[in-house]
């Protein structure tokens, strides 16, 4: 849908005055206050590409305000192989002065600074950039009314963007219907009167400034049908795939997404989720819910599974499976809930007291929740131990688009084994894993098993004896060690060995591939390894760091006391390799490629390396932003 007074082709779509340059992918930062709907514009763009078979991955800063402030939309799309959300815009889109003072910075020169008229006044004879001045609040008053200031802008600039950057029109119109089709339908006609008003704005001062997409040379398409979610998405879906109908939680940001879903999702196929009054409450629930033979989840944040912890000591004694969610923000206390940290780990592995091991799984991507959620479950089935989906506030709320799923092929019947249990059934057998009987089976001998936080001999029931709690403990550490031998290699890319070997995890993978690329344009022979099991470890780790020079691990999270982060801590205690070092940042922000190279270029000596990033010294500091 586009304005009757803008010329179209035969596709419906309007034709740009301007021969379109072509371009592989683009980077738009929208600035503006979390009121003005920049979250929706983003993820229109985002939803967009899905449909038309482009990739795109976004970035988001929200304020923790209940109030609401200045926020941040960033998204990358394009036609390439797209990993991160960028580390420079290539076009700043700025609602208010604060939005242009605070994120001018982040446009690259040559950029496009998109700016309100009404509201920016950006300084003058600044060259570096291309300056777009629009009058986006008068010109979406003028469309829609009065009422539009504060709610039609963003709609507005998507109309806008859309001409710029030749985008489907048909397909945006679609989305923004689909968006609001549960409103009025005056609703519906305002958001598609302030689309065609940005659309069709004159656009004399823009004629050098039209592009088009270009397919990038070996990027073949699967010929599947694509989707976009957010990371919290990906984890819910991810679980009802795997059978997964029973759960219990209790709100907190990043992770009260994933319990609105399940909220919503598990009553449409037999099942319930519980809102607690707390964690602890939330946990026991979904303990309860495990118990019956139903797997069950639960989740939180970082506070929120500080309180959690007495409980999952207790699913580790008792071998209970269980799924817990854990959205990473920053800390400690209440931190910055709204920021990314990667703090957790420590206490997602050792949190409880005791020696309770348990498994931790971390997603690299939004595609790879959806697929790190079905693996936690049949891992805390198979194993009969709880299992700590390890994603962080970066994951959570970006969007991506990937290939649909084959549904029908993976899917996981659910439903409690209540089959008949022979006569000499014990469920903690001392050198088999572990097999619970809900209650509701039979059992031949008409000993029923017990479930307790108490040591336990192999019924169950509870014991004083140190010959059984040393056996017991060997039991639920070795179960732990015989999944980590079943492991597949992880991910490595780039040389086999060489100068160098970047570990990433979480979030920290998209950019970690590009820093690689980066650093071997420019001759140093350099790989990544990228690990989804963080506890246990998959075999083989000694040997493959010991075909580089360093191994340097990035993540989000402090250096400590001893100069390393958490993660590199545990791989040097892990294999004693000297070799590991580290590149953490606590900013609250999600790492540039540009950090990466940095952090490696403390580590490795090359002029070519110190060269590219602009080094003139063997310091961090010298490196030019």
């Amino acid at each position: 849908m586009v304005s009757p007074n803008t010329p179209e082709t035969p596709g419906g779509a309007a034709a740009p005055s301007a021969a379109p340059r072509s371009i592989h992918d683009v980077v738009i930062r929208l600035a503006g206050n979390s009121q003005d709907g920049i979250q929706s514009i983003g993820g229109f763009l985002a939803r967009l590409a899905g449909r038309t078979d482009q990739d795109v991955m976004t970035y988001m800063t929200i304020p923790s305000t209940i109030s609401g402030g200045p926020s941040i939309f960033q998204v990358r799309m394009g036609t390439g192989d797209i990993l991160s959300a960028g580390d420079r815009a290539d076009m700043l889109v700025a609602f208010y002065q604060h939005s242009y003072d605070a994120h001018i910075g982040s446009l690259r020169p040559g950029g496009v600074l998109l700016y309100d008229s009404d509201h920016v006044k950006p300084v003058e004879g600044d060259h570096r950039f291309t300056q777009v001045s629009v009058p986006i609040t008068s010109g979406t008053v003028e469309a829609v009314g009065g009422a539009g200031k504060d709610k039609g802008k963003n709609i507005y600039i998507l109309g806008l963007i859309a001409r710029i950057f030749d985008l489907d029109v048909t397909k945006l119109a679609t989305l923004i219907k689909e968006r609001f089709g549960g409103k009025s339908e005056d609703v519906v006609r305002n958001a598609m009167l302030a689309f065609d008003a940005g659309f069709a704005w004159p656009q004399n001062n823009l004629r050098d400034l039209f592009y088009r997409f270009e397919a990038v040379d070996g990027v073949v398409s699967s010929g599947r049908p694509q989707i976009t979610l957010d990371g919290n998405s990906a984890i819910a879906y991810g679980l009802l795939a795997a059978g997964v109908r029973h759960g219990a939680g209790y709100p907190i940001t990043p992770w009260s997404s994933i319990m609105e879903i399940l909220r919503t999702e598990l009553p449409k196929y037999g099942g319930i989720f519980v809102q607690c009054e707390d964690e602890i409450a939330s946990i026991s629930t979904a303990l309860g819910f495990s118990y019956t033979g139903q797997l069950a989840i639960t989740g939180s944040s970082g506070p929120g599974l500080s309180l959690k912890m007495e409980a999952l000591g207790w699913a580790t004694m008792a071998e209970m499976p269980l799924i817990v969610v854990n959205v990473q923000r920053g800390g400690p206390s209440t931190g910055m809930p709204t920021n990314v940290e990667q703090s957790d780990l420590l206490q997602a592995i050792y949190g409880s007291h005791g020696d309770a091991p348990r498994v931790v799984l971390s997603p690299k991507n939004v595609e790879d929740c959806f697929y790190t959620a079905m693996e936690a479950c049949r891992i805390a089935r198979e194993y009969s131990t709880p299992v700590i989906i390890l994603t962080d506030q970066a994951v959570s709320t970006r969007i991506e688009a990937f290939d649909e799923p084959d549904l029908p092929s993976i899917m996981v019947k659910p439903g409690a084994d209540l089959s008949p249990r022979p006569a000499d059934f014990k469920p903690y057998p001392v050198n088999a894993l572990t097999r619970h009987a809900p209650p509701g089976s039979v059992v031949g001998s008409g000993k029923y098993p017990t479930v307790t936080g108490l040591e336990h001999d192999e019924l169950g029931h509870p014991t004083g004896s140190s010959k059984l709690h040393t056996q017991m403990t060997a039991k639920r550490r070795d179960k732990i060690k015989q999944l980590a031998a079943t492991l597949p290699a992880p991910e490595l890319s780039g040389d086999s060995g060489g100068e160098a070997l970047l570990v990433t995890w979480g979030s920290n993978w998209g950019p970690g591939r590009e820093a690689i690329a980066r650093v071997r344009k420019v001759g140093i022979k350099a790989g990544h390894l990228h690990l989804r099991h963080i506890n246990p470890f998959p075999p083989g780790l000694a040997a493959t760091f010991a075909r580089y020079h360093k191994v340097i691990v990035a993540e989000i999270n402090d250096e400590g006391l001893y100069g390393y982060g958490q993660l590199a801590m545990m791989l040097r205690a892990a294999y004693a390799n000297p070799a590991i070092e580290s590149i953490t940042k606590t900013d609250g922000l999600t790492f540039k490629v540009s950090e990466i190279v940095s952090g490696i270029s403390k580590h490795v000596e090359s002029q070519a390396l110190d060269a590219s990033l602009g080094v003139s010294r063997r310091s961090p500091l010298a490196v030019q932003p």
